[in-house]
């Protein structure tokens, strides 16, 4: 949302070189899952035209699921969970509200306006679309089947642009992926794995990218056991040894004492 906000602020200072009404989207967006998110969608209007009445607002979907659902005017489909992030109809901030983010809501976001103006008078602008993609929380610790073995996994919108990479000390390990099977295609995710060896103590990190932008990230911190002393076990064997002597030798005296009296 950052980069997104700094492009905007550039594109308005030189508005005046580009057309007359432009609307503008952010090609990409990433979102945690079940979490709120914002789809951005802003309008810039030249210095030299005006507005004969405010923009009328649509927003359109295509997700998973769907295939050109209406979000803006609200649908039943989406009713409860879409907002206006800006309520004023002159604002040039058409962006929106969707709630509680699923799976099911990966896909591309069309912004697009029905706007009258005085020179160009009637006509629908549309953007270039925002694909939306959902990611899970991140899971990283060590393998319940091996304690030396550390895990990092987490589940994404299918997308190949998807990486996990796992660090220690800030530098990239080599590392396995688990294998998928064929179950997998049917669940509306792909879970993402990778595992190394705990090699040595330190900080390790599994982070999460989209192309070369970090998403997510969690860390590990492993200190190794300290050595223990060996401990031997208590030699009873040998005590009850110790103990037979003097009573072997206690009982040959007091038999050869016996016999001589006899």
């Amino acid at each position: 949302m950052k980069k997104w906000t700094q492009w905007m602020f550039l594109y308005f200072m030189v508005s005046g070189t580009r057309s007359l009404v432009e609307v503008h989207q952010p090609p990409v967006l990433t979102t945690p899952l079940g979490h709120d998110v914002v789809l951005p969608c802003q309008f810039t209007l030249s210095h030299n035209e005006r507005m004969v009445t405010p923009p009328v607002l649509y927003w359109m979907c295509s997700s998973q699921n769907t295939d050109n659902a209406r979000m803006w005017p609200i649908s039943d489909k989406y009713e409860g969970r879409v907002a206006l992030l800006d309520n004023n109809r002159s604002s040039s901030n058409k962006s929106i509200i969707l709630k509680n983010v699923q799976w099911a809501d990966s896909g591309k976001y069309l912004c697009k306006m029905s706007i009258t103006t005085e020179r160009e008078k009637s006509f629908r602008k549309r953007g270039n679309e925002t694909l939306l993609m959902v990611y899970d929380t991140m899971i990283f610790n060590l393998s319940c089947h091996n304690d030396s073995l550390l895990w990092c996994e987490a589940n994404v919108t299918r997308d190949s642009r998807f990486v996990l990479s796992i660090f220690l000390d800030g530098c990239r390990l080599p590392t396995a992926s688990s294998a998928r099977g064929d179950a997998a295609a049917a669940l509306p995710y792909a879970t993402l794995s990778e595992a190394t060896t705990l090699s040595r103590g330190g900080k390790y990190e599994c982070q999460l990218h989209l192309n070369n932008e970090l998403i997510t990230k969690s860390f590990f911190h492993y200190h190794p056991p300290e050595p223990s002393e060996a401990v031997f076990p208590e030699p009873w064997c040998l005590y009850a040894a110790l103990l037979l002597v003097p009573a072997t030798i206690l009982l040959s005296l007091l038999t050869s004492w016996l016999l001589c009296r006899c």
